[in-house]
């Protein structure tokens, strides 16, 4: 079979109109993995017996266990639609919030996405979560509307009862749409069922119909019912099987490679857009010089580290070099294969417009750009996820002389999932690993830990908070050790509307070494001083850094070192050494010394790290901290423990409503009140309220709670009770 699917794949691939790069994505437990199976099924590659149960893709001993998908998957099939072969290259994604590092880089990979919604729960937190992030990437979407047999027999809804549940659900997926689609994209990717943009059906009785196969077909909605209340559920799946009416569907409606490209490209890559490697990737050029991100790595027990790359333009086979951008490294191939789940099928080569599995690049991460060694091309733009980290867990190892092997496992974690955070306190001596949620670090690195032999001590979540400041500062001057050197800085806050626009992705961090016309633009219509946007240096952690000097002798050459204090300023603020968010830090002025020996790294970073905390605060700093809007699912006669929970965790109720006798409860709750929610959720509901995160964001910290919790901070870091005009001493 093997030997077959290569020979095939290996036709199909050249034929781009043939290919279609697709995700699976839904809210937890609404039946992506189950789906995943019976396409598998359907393109004979596991039995049909089997399909729903086997939960093929999820072959990660702890994704048995725990009875969720942890990581992306990847498999290519090929679907036959009036004599044609297609290859359909496929990633199942996590549904729980907590691994939706994953989703975000498998969108990277892909063109286009089947949403999976649950036909008795509806559009749930993660289904909008998981659209967001689809067409940030603009990745098109398509809808299966799943679980229509509990309609049929547990809802025992009526056939105009369940055409009226359909007509909410996709109402409800467009209107998410509009929400986060450019607006070029507004009508043109919005799904319709006339068009056959939207299919429903049962993924574990492995049936789905479409209007298109409702007209071949010639069954109705009452047809269907009958036969699922009759228990011909088999019968069913034969005349519309699943795996037909999808990926007819996926076939029809996505993109194939070369479309996608025209209007992908220019979202995911900022190179010179008509240069030989912008118009390589746009054309989807086989023969043109390689172009490639990798989406994901991950550990083989036999061959070392697999890398899943996405190849935008070029090919890659078997013994060639590459340039691995980032770690700025030559890595030889030694693998080429593309995806059957766990297993890998091995190919000579693979070719611009596929997935392909790769063998040899050692120190690749998730995100790195891939090219040729003689043609090296401008990265690709960042794989950012919709949230940040905001759990921390300190850990260190129980055995000393284990410490080696726990750093190298936390390099490689990091490399693996970048939505983890791997730093060290350099006073405690303590890692520090920050993930979105106590399960990500839990499965991800814990349980990884004990897997390994690694015997660990672990922290009780520490919480990630902000530092920004209210007002404009006056100029604060920064001396350099030597005393030749002065530094001129001005902190003030950024103005909301680009703030947002940087929370939301719109504006990502960046270095500015030459005029970027559509930044300044960008920002103008976000009322940003027109004049000042041609001054910006750097966009970092939502923060800018301006150089507003005039005349200034040798200022281009200190810039580095004036870029690289602003970052170590914003990594960690002068309250509680946070991170700071939504400031503008402008350099006015500077007295330099004219040789440039006395103006060296140790003279010109500690001298504006410096000035740019005291003028943060002479402008009057706070601690910002972060929140999750939640919704919360629990009966209406438990909805009063539910309530009292909220409001035990300075909680904020912000939208109530009932349906059918379950109460949907809207509330925004701080992050450091969220540990143990879960449990204590149940306890008050009976165990059976349940909650299911909405979003993420910051919002100042009562005033009269800042000082205790700079005070625990500062002592948990090691921090003197300095703060303005501190020496190098202080800064840990």
């Amino acid at each position: 079979m093997a030997e077959d699917l290569a020979a095939v794949v290996q036709r199909l691939m050249a034929k781009t109109d043939h290919i279609r790069n697709m995700g699976i994505v839904a809210h937890i437990d609404h039946g992506k993995t189950t789906l995943s199976d019976s396409l598998l099924a359907g393109a004979g590659m596991i039995s049909e017996e089997h399909a729903g149960k086997q939960l093929a893709m999820d072959f990660d001993p702890q994704e048995q266990e725990r009875g969720i998908t942890i990581y992306a998957a990847n498999a290519s099939m090929v679907h036959n639609i009036g004599g044609e072969d297609y290859l359909i290259n496929l990633i199942d994604t996590p549904g729980h919030v907590d691994f939706g590092g994953d989703v975000t880089r498998a969108m990277r990979a892909v063109d286009g996405v089947i949403v999976v919604v649950d036909a008795v729960e509806r559009i749930m937190p993660q289904t909008e979560t998981v659209l967001r992030q689809a067409l940030r990437e603009r990745v098109r979407p398509v809808l299966y509307i799943n679980k229509v047999d509990r309609l049929i027999k547990e809802l025992k809804l009526t056939p105009d009862q369940i055409l009226d549940r359909f007509k909410d659900i996709i109402r409800e997926v467009n209107a998410l749409i509009q929400k986060y689609v450019e607006s070029e994209y507004k009508t043109k990717w919005l799904v319709s069922v006339d068009d056959g943009s939207v299919a429903f059906g049962s993924a574990l009785k492995k049936w789905a119909v479409s209007i298109p196969h409702i007209q071949k077909t010639g069954m109705t909605m009452k047809e269907i019912i009958q036969m699922t209340e009759a228990g011909k559920e088999g019968e069913l799946s034969k005349k519309m099987p699943l795996a037909h009416v999808l990926l007819d569907m996926v076939v029809a409606h996505l993109p194939n490679p070369r479309q996608a490209a025209v209007y992908r490209i220019p979202k995911i890559w900022p190179g010179e857009k008509e240069s030989e490697a912008g118009m390589s990737m746009v054309n989807c050029d086989s023969s043109a010089r390689l172009a490639a991100i990798v989406t994901k790595v991950y550990p083989d027990p036999h061959a070392g580290y697999v890398a899943t790359l996405r190849i935008f333009a070029g090919r890659i086979s078997r013994g060639m070099d590459v340039y691995v951008l980032g770690i700025n490294k030559i890595e030889k191939v030694q693998q080429v294969s593309i995806y059957r789940g766990a297993k890998r099928v091995q190919m000579e080569e693979i070719i611009a417009g596929n997935i392909a599995g790769v063998v040899g690049l050692k120190d690749a991460y998730s995100g790195a750009t891939v090219c040729m060694p003689d043609s090296i091309i401008t990265a690709f733009e960042e794989i950012k996820h919709v949230f940040e980290p905001v759990v921390t867990k300190a850990i260190e190892p129980k055995d000393p002389t284990q410490l080696a092997r726990l750093i190298e496992f936390l390099k490689k974690t990091a490399r693996e999932d970048p939505t983890l955070r791997v730093s060290i306190n350099e006073d405690t001596g303590e890692y520090l690993v920050s993930g979105l949620g106590e399960l990500h670090i839990e499965a991800k690195v814990e349980r990884k830990l004990k897997d390994a032999g690694i015997s660990v001590s672990v922290s009780q979540p520490i919480v990630i908070y902000n530092e920004s400041i209210k007002t404009l500062s006056e100029p604060v001057e920064g001396k350099s050790p030597n005393k030749h050197n002065r530094f001129y800085i001005v902190a003030e806050p950024l103005e909301q509307a680009v703030y947002q626009a940087m929370v939301n992705g719109e504006i990502n961090d960046m270095e500015i070494k030459k005029k970027d016309v559509a930044l300044q633009e960008k920002l103008a219509n976000l009322g940003f001083d027109r004049d000042e946007s041609k001054n910006i240096r750097m966009i970092y952690n939502k923060c800018m850094f301006i150089e507003a000097t005039r005349g200034v002798t040798a200022i281009l050459e200190i810039m580095e070192m004036c870029k690289q204090a602003f970052r170590e300023a914003i990594d960690a603020g002068p309250l509680a050494r946070e991170p700071v968010s939504g400031i503008k830090v402008k350099l006015v002025d500077a007295k330099l010394h004219e040789d440039a020996i006395h103006r060296g790294p140790a003279q010109v970073i500690p001298a504006m790290r410096r000035a740019i905390r005291n003028a943060m605060v002479q402008a009057k700093p706070y601690i910002v901290e972060p929140k999750q809007i939640i919704r919360i699912d629990v009966p209406t006669e438990q909805v009063g423990g539910a309530i009292k929970e909220v409001n035990n965790r300075r909680g904020q109720i912000l939208d109530m409503k009932e349906e059918r006798g379950l109460t949907i409860i809207q509330a925004k709750l701080p992050v450091a009140e969220m540990f143990g929610f879960n449990s204590s959720l149940k306890s008050a509901t009976g165990g059976l309220g349940f909650y299911s995160l909405i979003d993420i964001l910051y919002e100042p910290l009562p005033k009269e709670l800042e000082p205790k919790v700079v005070g625990q901070i500062r002592e948990r870091k090691g921090i003197k009770e300095v703060i303005e005009g501190e020496g190098e001493e202080g800064e840990g």
